[in-house]
């Protein structure tokens, strides 16, 4: 096994040895297995009753920026650096345009980082990727940005719900504003969680419920009892294990790259290039259900995440999670799988792009998750063929979808369908994604003849346009994360799926990996 340099500790090297891996992956795996004990300790000797809001922001910060260093060495600065110029905008330029310079310039910090890692450095001697952190970063320093603007400078009545809820009232200290950008929780795997949500996890008042007065005005607030996320995190942590199994023994077995080879193009029968491009794409899948599961275990060991109860009165801890495992697999429709993958970055790309673009909403939104995601040109071909499948899955649904409705045999018929042709369309889309380069994606597209190209311009140019409904949606949508509701459209996109793809089944060595283990 070739020999993978690191920025950051040595100190497992005889460790990475031993399981053959490489060191920056055995670095990633035991900080999170770290941060994973000291979210237990954090939760149990630092709970919020019993220690100052400032204490917890300095003992998360800390551990935080620890971990940082230990994986990433001197490019761990790099994060303080993008945090520290975006707080210094934040009071300069203040609240009626701090969120246009903020987004502009961690946007593009993160874009010379890439452009540097990628065409400067030799982005294939190390397996983990500074800039995966600093992609979450990104995402909290503009979300905040927007937040603030909302909820300072913008008045109530020009806001939707959700930018409601989400709004900040005044302006975070450095050590708030460190803490949550660099929190051990979430500073190597994420996901992104709105700062109301944080500041209320670390004030220990997410337990807190409001009393409606006569007016239906909140009076006040009591207590509720604290659930343990036990077994949350039990079951969570069972399926990173099961995850990690699967990517270690069945996903090395099938490469994507396998699709562009030469004897397999030229022999292969038309089943077998569609089973092998869908199974192989499936195979890829599970490091990311490991790293951002394991992430969402951490943060719920915390006492992070917590939701509320469902109906039968259990507790859900599922706020902040950023994946569906089963929806995404049972998918019957290019949005459902996007509304399931990649949640917390699918709803950056809404608050932050899609609701406030004036013009092309979708269209500007997948411009700037290519641009989030980093410089390879597989990740342009990809994001542009995604709004392709994406308009024309539309308008298949909303043209054809209610003639399916009944009776059940007829609409089961339909989601065995839906289910096949999203399945090869998702696979077909992210390929690039995992290829990066311009010569490989073509290869591939040409040789299934760029027939999902093909089919969905015409899909657009026969069928009828349907009246855009978003801003009805945008209108209509229950405010994110702040009521606590239990249904599931705290989390959906309403008509407009977004993309997150982030590396949906990237595959190929030392570079798309957003996460040490990831390049395996």
């Amino acid at each position: 096994m070739a020999t993978t340099s690191t920025t950051g500790s040595t100190l497992l090297q005889p460790l990475s040895n031993a399981m053959q891996l490489p060191i920056d992956q055995v670095n990633f795996v035991v900080c999170q297995l770290f941060a994973l004990l000291a979210a237990v300790w954090f939760r149990t000797y630092l709970h919020a009753s019993r220690t100052s809001s400032s204490i917890r922001h300095g003992i998360a910060t800390l551990l935080g920026l620890y971990l940082a260093l230990f994986c990433f060495g001197w490019y761990a600065l790099h994060f303080l650096v993008q945090s520290g110029v975006s707080y210094c905008i934040m009071i300069i330029i203040g609240v009626e345009s701090m969120h246009k310079y903020c987004f502009v310039f961690a946007l593009g910090y993160l874009t010379v980082c890439q452009i540097t890692r990628v065409y400067i450095f030799d982005y294939g001697q190390y397996s983990a990727d500074f800039s995966g952190p600093m992609m979450i970063i990104t995402q909290k320093i503009t979300s905040l940005a927007y937040e603030i603007h909302d909820g300072m400078f913008r008045k109530d009545e020009e806001l939707t719900p959700s930018q409601r809820g989400l709004a900040v009232r005044r302006m975070p200290s450095l050590l708030e504003y460190l803490s949550y950008n660099c929190n051990f929780m979430g500073i190597l795997a994420g996901p992104l969680c709105s700062y109301k949500d944080y500041i209320t996890f670390i004030e220990g008042r997410s337990y807190q419920v409001v009393q409606p007065g006569e007016n239906g005005k909140a009076q006040g607030q009591c207590e509720r009892t604290e659930p343990s996320p036990n077994v949350a995190v039990i079951q969570k942590l069972v399926v990173c294990g099961l995850s990690l199994l699967f990517h270690l023994t069945v996903s090395k077995t099938l490469p994507v790259e396998y699709n562009i080879d030469e004897h397999f193009r030229a022999t292969a029968s038309w089943p077998a290039k569609v089973t092998y491009l869908y199974v192989s794409l499936l195979a890829a899948r599970p490091k990311y259900y490991f790293a951002w599961t394991l992430a969402d275990a951490i943060n719920n060991a915390a006492g992070f995440g917590f939701r509320g109860y469902d109906r039968n009165g259990a507790a859900r801890w599922d706020l902040i999670s950023n994946l569906r495992i089963q929806q995404i697999e049972m998918s019957t429709s290019f949005k459902m799988f996007l509304d399931n993958w990649n949640i917390q970055t699918a709803l950056w790309l809404k608050r932050v792009c899609y609701e406030r673009a004036s013009f092309s909403p979708t269209i500007q939104t997948f411009f700037l998750s290519a641009i989030w995601h980093g410089v390879y040109p597989g990740y342009y071909l990809t994001f542009l063929t995604g709004v392709l499948m994406t308009l024309a899955a539309r308008a298949m649904r909303s043209n054809f979808r209610h003639h399916f409705v009944e009776p059940p045999q007829l609409k089961l018929f339909y989601d065995v369908i839906t289910w096949l042709v999203t399945q090869i369309a998702i696979s077909y889309t992210v390929v690039p994604f995992v290829l990066l380069s311009i010569k490989p994606s073509f290869t591939f597209y040409s040789s299934w003849y760029y027939c999902l190209h093909v089919g969905s311009i015409l899909v657009l140019l026969s069928l009828p346009a349907k009246k855009s409904q978003r801003g009805k949606s945008a209108q209509g949508n229950t405010p994110l994360s702040r009521s606590k509701k239990l249904d599931d459209s705290e989390n959906s996109l309403g008509q407009n799926s977004l993309p997150a793809t982030n590396s949906v089944c990237s595959r190929s060595p030392g570079a798309t990996s957003r996460h040490p283990l990831l390049q395996q």
